[in-house]
């Protein structure tokens, strides 16, 4: 088996075709990984099916597969994926086959781009940690990469998308559960679904995502039963990356996070700069930001207690109180 160095560990499997790749295999023993863009200068195009799945790693290449070794240096651990938690695919991927990173149990963060135009059935199956993902959009035309993870995924997701020109958009989709009962006396099954993310997962037109029609699904959220969490960061994601935000969602938005500006700040006081964007769009009262500098406090997080200390000596001076006995 050939090595040569790279960004990641990784022991491959793979066959040339026409004038790309196929990683038919792919197994590191790291944590957080990147899979090569090229090899041999041939752009890496596609996985095959089970290439990550961890228990496929330890059989025999196919006949006429290649093999190679990546290293970046010291490795520990089994080369099986079982470690994995951050995952990137290269951007030169066009397809990804069936179960490709099936009982991949601890990947948590996908990073991804827009460019792959077909995702096999069951690509993510049995990956019960992975709520991240990280999307990079190659041109102006918006790919079906988001819409068919929303789809697949009925687990709430954390989305951070970047498109070309620099701008950044991040966005929740909360959670929903779906269930099948079955109904003896009718001979079927019902169907329930339960949570206020099914509208946000499929909130897709054509496969594309309009944000006009995200933001529209703020006000039924809110009315049904939902996690205050999750509404809190939605929110604030919005607010604090708002792409196509119109005027009446941004308002909608920024009263939600004023009514909860205290349990605002508790789920975001490390947030870096962007607390100050926070105390702006908030305007916590007293109590609250004594409250919150106590929080920091406890926490150790100084820039956080430092911000905070400094909006309230701005909205409430303590001036000395001077009396005179006479």
């Amino acid at each position: 088996m050939k090595t040569v160095s790279g960004a990641s560990n990784w022991k491959l499997i793979f066959r040339r075709e026409g004038e790309g790749v196929v990683i038919l295999r792919a197994g590191t023993p790291d944590a957080r990984a990147v899979l090569p863009e090229r090899l041999f200068d041939l752009p890496v195009t596609a996985l095959g099916d089970r290439a990550l799945a961890p228990e496929r790693q330890s059989a025999p290449p196919p006949a006429g597969a290649e093999c190679l070794r990546i290293t970046c240096g010291c490795s520990e651990g089994e080369w099986d994926n079982r470690r994995l938690r951050d995952l990137t695919l290269p951007e030169t991927l066009k397809t990804v086959g069936d179960y490709a990173l099936l009982n991949c149990s601890a990947l948590k963060t996908l990073r991804i781009h827009d460019g792959v135009t077909h995702w096999g059935g069951g690509v993510v199956m049995n990956c019960r940690q992975l709520d991240t993902l990280h999307l990079t959009r190659r041109g102006t035309d918006q790919g079906e990469a988001l819409a068919w993870f929303a789809g697949e995924l009925s687990r709430e997701l954390d989305v951070t998308v970047y498109s070309p020109g620099g701008e950044t958009v991040r966005l929740l989709f909360p959670e929903y559960t779906e269930l099948y009962e079955e109904n003896c006396p009718a001979h079927h099954f019902d169907y329930f679904i339960s949570g206020p993310g099914y509208p946000y997962h499929h909130c897709f037109r054509q496969k594309r995502l309009s944000l006009k029609e995200y933001d529209a699904l703020w006000r039924d959220f809110l009315g049904m039963e939902h996690d205050g969490s999750a509404a809190l960061r939605l929110a604030w994601y919005r607010l604090r990356w708002p792409g196509e935000l119109g005027e009446t969602a941004e308002a909608g938005y920024r009263a939600y996070l004023k009514e909860h500006a205290g349990e605002a700040l508790r789920l975001l006081l490390e947030e870096g700069e962007a607390l100050s964007l926070l105390l702006e769009l908030t305007e916590p009262d007293r109590e609250t930001l004594l409250a919150a500098c106590a929080l920091a406090r406890e926490r150790g997080a100084t820039a956080a207690l430092a911000a905070l200390l400094e909006e309230q000596h701005r909205r409430f001076p303590a001036g000395l109180e001077k009396t005179f006995t006479l």
